[in-house]
């Protein structure tokens, strides 16, 4: 089963999740970066930037840390797809032992009108595994089969919620299994921060490499994890062309032998950059199973 822009979104009016396995499922706010990535503080020695257009437009190449930054459009909303389950894991680090080159998610959640920082917000991501297999969802196999996506995402609809579970009616499908390995809630801080420890993601046919993202706020955190609040952006997060194909060489990805949609192929890119979800990438050109650092500004419409 591919993504479909078919399937509508939703926003949540009501959210509660469960922490897995109790507090112990919470990891702390410092996560351990993918091995040969260097702090969260800076890009690795050697380590340079991939992806073109992947910068936010208005940000000057080499920008230093601290300085202001320029105001950023708001981020586009894409389709949701039928493998989202409400977030139920409230942690940074969600690989779950899965194989992969180790990634190091990082997002900044900002008002895209104010430009300030997003405080608080409960950030989900889940993505497909190297071979291309959605946790919940394995008896689906690499991305189910089934026919391509086409035509243009849909935004994000107006009034009450639709009913029918996490992702409403139309394509989304229920959970076959309980894995969610790849799967992750956590929250933002003071600066609008959120940190994710993943793999790079594989791929199944009829879509490019991708990441899912949901941003909720208004909710209340809690010893149980996130309650309340409501949908504030749904999309996906891309990779560049170069960084695909360096992983592709690389094991388990080269095991992966589904026909792999290119970025320029893909439906639901809505080709539009940084703006419209391409990730800025930093890794060894020479070694990218070493580990792979992506970032992205987030320009959302909190209210």
């Amino acid at each position: 089963m591919t993504d479909t822009p078919q399937h509508e979104l939703q926003e949540l009016t009501r959210r509660r999740v469960v922490v897995a396995g109790g507090a112990t499922a919470v990891t702390a706010t410092a996560v351990a970066l993918g091995a040969g990535l260097a702090s969260a503080q800076g890009a690795p020695e050697g380590m340079g930037a991939h992806g073109p257009g992947s910068r936010p437009s208005g940000t000057a190449s080499g920008t230093p840390s601290g300085t202001p930054e320029a105001c950023y459009a708001l981020t586009t909303e894409t389709t949701e797809g039928p493998y989202y389950i409400d977030a139920d894991r409230i942690r940074q680090d969600v690989t779950e032992d899965e194989a992969g080159i180790p990634l190091t998610l990082r997002l900044k959640v900002i008002d895209a009108e104010t430009c300030e920082p997003v405080r608080n917000a409960a950030v989900d991501i889940w993505h497909c595994s190297a071979l291309g297999i959605y946790s919940g969802y394995e008896d689906m196999g690499n991305g189910g089969g089934g026919t391509p996506p086409s035509g243009e995402p849909t935004d994000v609809p107006t009034g009450p919620p639709p009913t029918g579970g996490p992702g409403g009616p139309g394509g989304h499908q229920e959970p076959t299994d309980d894995e969610r390995y790849l799967r992750g809630t956590w929250k933002t801080d003071r600066h609008g921060h959120v940190t994710f420890r993943t793999v790079f993601p594989g791929w199944y046919r009829g879509r490019c490499v991708h990441i899912h993202v949901k941003v909720h706020v208004d909710g209340t955190w809690t010893d149980a994890g996130y309650e309340g609040g409501h949908t504030c952006h749904t999309g996906q997060l891309f990779f560049d062309e170069e960084s695909v194909l360096l992983s592709a060489e690389t094991a388990p990805y080269s095991a992966n032998t589904a026909t792999r949609t290119t970025l320029d192929e893909d439906t639901i890119y809505p080709d539009n950059g940084a703006e419209g979800g391409l990730l800025r990438l930093r890794y060894k050109k020479r070694d990218i199973g070493r580990g792979v650092l992506a970032e992205l500004t987030m320009g959302v419409a909190p209210d």
